[in-house]
Order: C-alpha cells, then structure tokens, then sequence
C-alpha cells in the first residue's frame, strides 16, 4: 500500500533539507530600521518598506492625532465585516479610490487631455493579479497573453487562471524585445486582443522594463493592450512617487497600471488605474474582489494620510536612489545578475548579490547576519536553478555610512 499522506510530507521535506530550499517562519521583533532575530539586534536590509515609513513612529504618532479630528460616530471602523458589494464599501474606501485618481492626474499634468482613469483598490498585489486577468479574459475574445519570462508568481497564477478556449499565453525572454516583437509577428489574423504583462521593476532581478520601448510596439497594433505591475516602483519614481511610468512619462500609454500599498506605501492593499469601463467590468466579474472581505477602514485611512504626503518625499526618494547605486557600484561583475538585456536606466532600490548555489547564498547570509544585517538567502523555486542570491533591499532610512559597512562585508 502506499504510504500515508504524511509520511510522504515528511520525506518531501527532508529533501528540501536535504537541497537546503527548506524554509520556516522567522521569530522576529520590529524596532524602526532594525529587526530583532535570536536576540540579536539587526540593520534590515531584507523589506520592500523602500521609504523607510513602516517604522517612522513620528509619522506613526502624526496619524493618530490626525484621527482625533473625526468625531466618535465617524471614526474608520477596525474590520469592514463584510465585502465591498455587500457593507465593505466604506467612505475611507472611496475617498481613497478618489484620491488616487487625483494622484495620477497630477502625475500626467492637469493639462493632458488623457488624464481620465478610474482606480479600483483591492486587498494585495496577489488579489489584484489573480483577479484582474481571468476578468479581462472571460469576454468570449479571441485574446493572447504575452508575458515577460520573469514576472511575478501573481502574475503566472493569473494567467494560468486565464486559459480557456479563447485565451492562450506565451512568455518572452526577460526583457527582451526582439523575441517580443517576434511572437507579436506570430500572432494569428483572428487574434483580436493581445494583453503584454510586465513588471516596471523586477522584484529579484531588480532591474527595470523599458516601458518607452513596449509602448512603441503597442502602437504599431491595434490589438496590444499594457498591464504593467509597479509593485516595486510606486513611491519609488516620479515627482509624485506613482512609478516608473511617471518617470518615463508612459502613464496614459499603460491600459492596466497595478500598484501596492504594502512596500513603499507602509500599508497594506493595492490599486489598478484602468478605463471607467474596466473598472465597472472588474467589479462585476473579479472574484477576489467578489468574495473577500474589504480591508479595514482604518487600513484606508493610513493609506490616504501617506498618499497625502506621497509628492512631498521627494527628499527621501533622492537619498534612496544615492544608496541604491552605491550599493550597485559596488557588486563585482561575478555577483551581478546579467538575466536582462537591457542596461540599467534607472537604478532600484533592489540590488541582487548573486552566489549561485544555495549553501554558499546560506553561508554568505549568515555571514552578514553575524555582521549585523538582516539579509536573507533567496533560493529555488524563487529564482531560477542556480541563480540563488542575497536580496539586498535599500531603503531610504539607511544612511551612506550604513551602506560603506555593508559594501565592507560584502
């Protein structure tokens, strides 16, 4: 007979011991920039928190002096018990919704005429990426997918969720736009949508989408729509922090523009700014968005007040991108990831420290936890086989003094 299910658990796990790819829940205590682990004190250098807001307990205290002003009757609730098309649908929910679009219209410029997109919050990235394309997808639409090789595990699941009769997908090698343009040429005559998908900033590579170059093949077909996930560029880029399509100036040219509250932002949730039309298609047919209860009131309400402050950071985005290429500079050649094909344009606050093998990427973490950073090994299936690195993550509280000891011990 065959062995029991959890016998055959437990040997699956052994060999992810034995490939060292085994992973458990770290016990960590948050202190600002540093998290305790085992007792020890440790610069963190591991989150997506680009803008160092999540441990800023000054912005913390200036919030809850905010919520005094809203009268005992009116203050956001703790848990909006239910989901958005039921009770969730809290004013905080909507003023935000509001907000964004008021956010992206300063990005374009008031005076653009294509400055019309709607925004539609969701409970994470994941949500949003599983949920938004067998949505697109469930027209009976003859639609094809093409996707960069190295977009996120959201993505893939969304797209996996996509398939049916009239929708197939295929990815191209990571950024690059030859073999995009020759899968386009491959598109049959009774295609009639094609939907490109990329990320603005890759979250292991960290290395960006020429977003100028996917819009010039979008206008050489009718058929090419743009989802471009900025998970890791909103609050990173732009005179307003909306992403690396401000900073490029693509922002009316992306059909699906995706963006989270939980890295930059120090929230938690994310948003698609879409057609009025999309939004209202979404909101019929998403099923996360259907069937999950909405996020608290009082989650919103943080993220409008850090929305509020989103234009005025620039400050802490100029020092972000100082540290980010010091750190970058420093990567000898063997270390760096060379999986694009594009050049480095515009430097992230991800800096990819290459090992290659999983032990050695253990050991070297190790190492720099010894040192006094939180850095962390990222392994298979994460990455590709044999590219497990160090994902050294700046953020805008380490200081120029803080990165020289890292670049020390790297």
């Amino acid at each position: 007979m065959p062995a029991p299910i959890s016998k055959r658990l437990q040997d699956a796990l052994v060999q992810l011991k034995d490939n060292q790819q085994y992973r458990q829940l770290p016990d960590l205590e948050h202190q600002g920039r540093y998290v305790v682990n085992n007792g020890k004190t440790l610069l963190n250098i591991a989150s997506n928190d680009y803008l160092g807001l999540s441990g800023d307990t000054a912005l913390q205290y200036e919030f809850f002096e905010h919520m005094q002003q809203y009268p005992a009757a009116h203050l956001p609730k703790m848990s909006a018990a239910s989901s958005r098309l039921l009770t969730g649908n809290d004013a905080q929910l909507q003023l935000l919704e509001n907000e964004l679009e008021h956010w992206y219209r300063l990005a374009v410029g008031e005076g653009n005429s294509a400055t019309t997109k709607s925004a539609l919050v969701m409970n994470s990235g994941y949500h949003a990426n599983i949920g938004i394309l067998p949505a697109l997808t469930a027209l009976p639409v003859k639609t094809l997918i093409l996707a960069d090789k190295l977009v996120h595990a959201s993505i893939i699941d969304g797209i996996r969720l996509s398939q049916n009769k009239l929708c197939s997908y295929r990815r191209y090698r990571h950024n690059d736009y030859e073999h995009l343009a020759t899968l386009l040429a491959q598109a049959e005559d009774n295609v009639e949508r094609i939907i490109i998908i990329t990320e603005s900033i890759f979250s292991m590579d960290g290395d960006c989408a020429d977003l100028q170059a996917l819009v010039r093949l979008k206008a050489l077909d009718s058929r090419i729509e743009l989802y471009v996930d900025e998970a890791h560029a909103v609050g990173v880029f732009g005179d307003q922090g909306c992403g690396l399509a401000e900073e490029t100036q693509t922002l009316t040219d992306i059909d699906y523009l995706v963006g989270t509250f939980g890295k930059a932002f120090a929230s938690i949730g994310a948003y698609v700014l879409c057609d009025e039309t999309v939004k209202s298609w979404l909101i019929n047919h998403m099923r996360p968005l259907i069937f999950s209860t909405a996020l608290p009131p009082i989650n919103h309400a943080w993220t409008r007040f850090i929305l509020a402050k989103m234009p005025q950071l620039q400050a802490r985005r100029q020092h972000l991108a100082q540290v980010s290429l010091q750190l970058s500079q420093a990567i000898s050649p063997v270390h760096r990831v060379t999986s694009g094909q594009q050049e480095a344009v515009y430097q992230s606050p991800i800096v990819p420290y290459l090992l290659g093998d999983n032990a050695r990427t253990i050991t070297k973490a190790e190492q720099l936890q010894a040192a006094g950073f939180y850095a962390l090994p990222i392994r298979p299936p994460t990455v590709p086989a044999n590219t497990s690195r160090i994902r050294l993550v700046m953020n805008a509280s380490i200081s120029t003094t803080d990165c020289q000891r890292l670049i020390a011990h790297l």
